[in-house]
């Protein structure tokens, strides 16, 4: 192996040198010519200009001082052979027309031509063949390499026997006792040191590696025997804990399920008393309408007033019934999620609030693009609660304007609702979204305070979330997110802003 090694070394250092200075040959005789053949030109220009053929003859037969170029010759403008030089062994022809700038290698010549041009204009041509030797040299080096390649295999092969004797026989003995050790598993086994040079050091140090090996491998086995009795109890302490955690899981499923049958039990309650309670509320309201309507001279202006405060009342009972009979709803339904264009939607809450109040001049924008995986219903309930509060609660501004967007950070959609209108302190913000929770006075803004309790639940039935920002005088923006996973499956395009209203 370590003559075959020094093989393969040897030739390919030898092929990467004679490959350099083969190369190194080809390109400096190359440029060497290339060099005569224009300062050829340079000589030969005047001759031509002046059509001298015997100036041009004694240029070129200067080229007997290179022995290399076995033949040279000089063309004109018009591609006529003008003057030529052949050396006395070479039998070739000229070319009967000169070519283009080259230098190439032709059988075991370099052909090279080269323009003769003065100040622009072309003279002529310099025609040289001179001889390539890189065959030659190739035959030698091999001649070399191989004496090279036979005189270092015998050094190697001489110095290989050597090193077996020295080197190798020890380590084998070194490797015949770890072989033994590790079939037998019997760590009192020594190598036998033959020498005091490093191949005895290494055997010092293998026998201190298996005594080392000895007393760890003892060790080792009784920290195994107490891990052993550790394991077994940990085991035994795990199965305690699963059987623990199944009595627990099982519990926390019976008291889940009780829960939730609590809140079903709850949510029909407060949907039968609020469906019960509308009817005499309607009765109360449309007898004390009748009563104004029927005898509207016999009642005292006081009676017609205590009767307008009842139906004042009795109307905002049955509005704040109708809301609670929704908040149920949104609670009850089964979530049912389809692909919405929630600018669409948008659109047609602000249509029906302008029919509602027509005389109002309030400045809508609504973006294109907001598509979103939800419930239709569901999200149709969220916006006619945030755009009718943002258009209530701009009925006192100077200039109203309502936006509806949405914003998009790394693959999450963030919708808002920002108006101009009263706004509120921030430091009430986490009242905003409890049931009957009213930040502005009913003689303010008319409400029941169920509507944004209705959005917060709507939103998290979704898997998202809703927040709040806002400044009193000077405005809200109401921000809320649906589920990531529905999310993914919306249009993916920049969504892009295009007002209308």
């Amino acid at each position: 192996m370590v003559l075959v090694t020094t093989l393969v070394a040897l030739i390919v250092a030898l092929a990467a040198v004679i490959g350099y200075d083969l190369s190194a040959y080809h390109r400096i005789l190359v440029s060497d010519m290339t060099t005569q053949a224009e300062l050829l030109g340079r000589t030969i220009a005047p001759a031509l200009a002046f059509d001298d053929v015997r100036v041009a003859k004694e240029n070129l037969s200067l080229l007997r001082f290179r022995p290399l170029v076995s033949s040279a010759a000089v063309y004109n403008a018009r591609g006529a052979l003008f003057a030529t030089y052949a050396r006395a062994d070479d039998p070739r022809a000229f070319p009967k027309l000169p070519g283009p700038d080259s230098a190439r290698v032709d059988a075991r010549d370099l052909v090279v031509f080269k323009r003769i041009v003065s100040d622009g204009e072309i003279l002529g041509t310099v025609y040289l063949r001179a001889d390539y030797e890189l065959f030659d040299r190739v035959y030698d080096y091999l001649g070399i390499a191989a004496v090279v390649l036979f005189a270092a295999m015998l050094v190697a092969l001489l110095m290989s026997s050597w090193m077996q004797n020295i080197v190798t026989r020890p380590i084998l003995a070194i490797a015949q006792v770890a072989r033994e050790v590790v079939g037998q598993r019997d760590y009192s086994r020594r190598a036998v040191k033959m020498s005091a040079d490093e191949v005895g050091t290494l055997v010092d140090s293998f026998n201190d590696m298996l005594t080392e090996i000895d007393r760890r491998t003892r060790e080792l086995e009784a920290s195994n025997a107490k891990l052993a009795q550790e394991a077994e109890e940990r085991g035994r302490a795990e199965r305690e804990i699963l059987r623990l955690n199944a009595e627990l899981e099982g519990r926390v499923r019976e008291r889940t399920a009780q829960l939730e049958t609590a809140n079903r039990e709850l949510e029909s309650f407060s949907y039968s008393v609020s469906h019960d309670l509308r009817a005499p509320l309607r009765a109360i309201d449309g007898f004390g309408q009748a009563l104004l309507d029927d005898f509207p001279e016999n009642l005292p202006d006081e009676a017609k007033r205590y009767l307008s405060r009842i139906r004042s009342s009795t109307q905002h009972m049955a509005q704040l019934i109708e809301d609670l009979l929704k908040l149920a709803r949104v609670s009850r339904g089964p979530l049912e999620r389809r692909t919405v264009d929630l600018g669409q939607v948008a659109q047609q809450v602000v249509g029906e609030l302008q029919q509602r109040e027509p005389g109002r001049a309030v400045e809508v924008s609504v973006w294109d693009g907001m598509l979103a995986e939800a419930d239709p219903h569901l999200l149709r309930a969220a916006l006619d609660n945030l755009i009718g509060n943002a258009w209530k609660f701009t009925a006192k501004s100077a200039k109203p304007r309502i936006e509806i967007g949405a914003l998009k950070d790394r693959g999450r959609t963030t919708f808002f609702v920002r108006d101009n209108g009263a706004g509120f302190d921030m430091a009430y913000a986490d009242k905003l979204f409890g049931a009957f929770q009213r930040l502005h006075s009913a003689n303010e803004y008319a409400g029941t305070g169920i509507g944004l309790a209705t959005v917060q639940r709507i939103v998290h039935r979704h898997g998202g979330r809703i927040w709040a920002e806002g400044e009193v005088g000077k405005g809200a923006v109401f921000f809320f997110t649906l589920a990531l996973a529905a999310e993914e499956a919306a249009d993916e395009g920049a969504v892009g802003k295009k007002a209308h209203g």
